[in-house]
């Protein structure tokens, strides 16, 4: 940590924007998360801390009490976005910084972790275009990771970087900070590791979810896998690059398509699809992994546009234009749990409702 950094004033000035989410306190189910003030409307938190509720209670650093109403909602980046009317005069929107931190930035995690209200914990970048995998069998590409503890709670509630000014100073002396959200909280994943939605995906997918209550993904129909050593030696590849094109999903779509694996080969022991196309590059990117095939996608991309595709087919270089499809949406786990618990209701008589305790997300 750098000597220069002040987390006492960096508390003093976030925390205000900070805010405490509450999921359906008279019903089961019922939940505590975090979020924070994006702009002088509209509250950012995880798609898993909301589920499929149209309204949230939020509780401001001030005391003070707010119903908001979920308008928009994305599980595959696990992002939602709440509209509150009457924001306190202290929560002030947080800017979000313009593109991904760099490892080793100073950092500080705000929230409700474990339902202790205004919490802070503090730690660096310790990774950036990281890949985290969901319990809904699909990946968010481009995960900031950290250090800064994040416990159940923190869901949804800023990753702050803090950034000294030794050139000016502020009415005590003191060098002068200004801040930005370099993530939104999501989960912890072991000790000392931490991961946050990053600030590239929330530029995109908020503004959408804010205007439409949604924001559509692109759709390549396929599914793929990192061209390993095996991989490669099993597709008679000169190097271990690029994401290997296992099986297709057929869609009337114009443009070309690619092709996905017709058999497998043993390597070291290993079963590896064999035949299918090679991504190389996307665009005017390189691909040389499934990361960085997703994270080109979402931040690059619209549905229905065409997009030129490199690949590697039969051992040999191509470029195909490919028409992009929209991504089917997914169902959030609470949805899920939700209609699992509600079928166990309707089979015991039961009439849905009862005291529970608050579990934070």
């Amino acid at each position: 940590m750098h000597a220069d950094e002040d987390f006492e004033q960096l508390y003093r000035d976030v925390i205000p924007s900070v805010v405490s989410l509450y999921v359906g306190r008279r019903a089961p189910g019922v939940g505590a998360g975090s979020g924070f003030v994006y702009d002088d409307r509209h509250v950012v938190t995880n798609e898993h801390v909301v589920g499929n509720v149209e309204e949230v209670e939020l509780r401001f650093a001030d005391g003070s009490w707010a119903v908001g109403e979920v308008v928009g909602t994305d599980a595959y980046t696990d992002l939602a976005v709440v509209a509150v009317d009457g924001l306190p005069e202290s929560a002030t929107p947080l800017p979000v910084a313009p593109e991904n931190p760099l490892p080793g930035r100073p950092v500080a995690a705000l929230g409700n972790p474990l339902g202790l209200d205004g919490s802070i914990t503090a730690g660096i970048v310790s990774g950036a275009n990281r890949s985290m995998p969901t319990s809904g069998g699909f990946s968010i590409p481009d995960v900031v990771q950290t250090d800064a503890p994040i416990n159940p709670g923190n869901s949804g509630g800023p990753l702050v970087a803090v950034y000294v000014d030794g050139d000016e100073a502020d009415d005590d002396g003191a060098p002068s900070q200004r801040y930005e959200v370099v993530g939104v909280n999501r989960a912890k994943q072991g000790d000392n590791i931490g991961f946050a939605v990053s600030p590239t995906i929330v530029n995109r997918i908020v503004p959408s979810l804010v205007s439409a209550g949604r924001y559509p993904h692109s759709y390549l129909r396929a599914r793929m896998l990192d061209v390993t050593p095996a991989v490669a030696e099993a597709n008679g590849l000169d190097d271990p690059r690029g994401v290997l094109v296992v099986e297709v999903t057929e869609g009337p779509r114009d443009g070309d398509a690619l092709r996905g694996c017709r058999d497998r080969r043993t390597v070291r022991g290993q079963r590896v699809p064999i035949g299918g196309d090679v991504v190389v590059g996307i665009g005017d990117g390189e691909v040389r992994s499934h990361e960085e095939l997703m994270r080109y996608l979402i931040t690059e991309t619209r549905p229905d546009e065409p997009v030129d595709i490199e690949v590697i087919r039969e051992g040999s270089p191509e470029t195909l234009t490919v028409v992009l499809d929209e991504r089917p949406p997914v169902e959030s786990k609470q949805r899920r749990g939700r209609r699992r618990k509600r079928r166990r209701g309707e089979r015991d008589g039961g009439d849905g409702r009862g005291g529970v305790d608050i579990p934070v997300r």
